[in-house]
């Protein structure tokens, strides 16, 4: 091979390793998903028989991508007109002051539910070393001037369906035990879960049906049924989608609208539509 095709070759692969990581950077991480579901839930009211639930998770409003994204994936999820929509944690990455002020102002084009929004804290809305309560609270407040009801260990009914929050399994106020002690199964229950590892936990008191978390952003990138490098959890079965627990339990996972870092490769950011219907 002469030097010629020898620096041409070199340049070949170049561009073949670049095209990769220029998607991974600037086009997958904002190639939002609507993934549709059907949502099957125990003593579901009949006239909820076909409303639609939105679950949004791990905006992570910060500095490492353009929120902005967030606001236009949120103009895009009108068109579903869901009844409910639930939060499932980690609305900011720092939960800095700009970061909550930037919050605010994404909050302000958010979407909500015709008939309730509802929400959790992730271990990231807990500030550095998930060890901050009071950037917690501050959340928690901005989020509920926007008219979202959030749940931290507490359940609260809307049009006959039973919403059950928990608060971080990394923060020092995870106590699910406070609601799950006094839930009622005759209800239809929906529990809202940050981290999936809480499924692991003795904390359930029988309860059968469905379990929505996030976190583990899918992992981000990955190669489906090869690898997943980086997964936030203990059990690394629970990477995104859902997964019957064998118990009566069901668990879906939501690979999150926003991004840790801004980049994504074969885990689409995403926001899944339920359809509810009678178990």
């Amino acid at each position: 091979m002469n030097r010629k095709t020898f620096l041409k070759r070199i340049a070949q692969l170049s561009v073949l390793a670049a095209f990769p990581m220029l998607y991974s950077w600037q086009v997958e991480p904002f190639w939002l998903e609507f993934v549709e579901k059907k949502l099957p839930i125990r003593n579901l009211p009949k006239d909820l028989e076909s409303k639609i639930i939105m679950q949004i998770s791990d905006l992570h409003v910060g500095k490492r991508f353009n929120w902005q994204f967030l606001i236009d994936s949120f103009q895009k999820a009108q068109k579903y007109n869901p009844d409910f929509v639930v939060y499932t944690g980690d609305f900011a990455n720092h939960g800095t002051q700009d970061e909550r002020e930037d919050l605010k102002k994404v909050m302000k084009n958010a979407v909500f539910g015709n008939l309730g929004t509802f929400g959790i804290l992730g271990n990231h809305d807990y500030g550095k070393d998930w060890e901050e309560p009071e950037v917690a609270q501050n959340i928690t407040d901005i989020l509920e001037s926007f008219g979202v009801n959030m749940l931290r260990n507490e359940q609260k009914e809307s049009s006959g369906l039973n919403f059950i929050g928990f608060d971080d399994l990394w923060s020092a106020n995870f106590q699910p035990m406070k609601v799950m002690q006094e839930y009622d199964p005759s209800k239809a229950n929906l529990i809202l879960c940050h981290n999936p590892d809480a499924c692991d936990i003795d904390i359930w008191n029988g309860y059968q049906g469905w379990i929505l978390s996030g976190h583990t952003h899918g992992g981000q990138c990955r190669i489906p049924g090869v690898i997943t490098p980086v997964l936030p959890v203990k059990n690394r079965k629970y990477v995104s989608g859902e997964i019957d627990l064998e118990d009566g339990r069901m668990l879906y996972i939501n690979r999150a609208i926003g991004h840790s870092f801004q980049l994504r490769f074969m885990v689409r950011p995403e926001i899944t539509v339920f359809t509810l219907t009678h178990a």
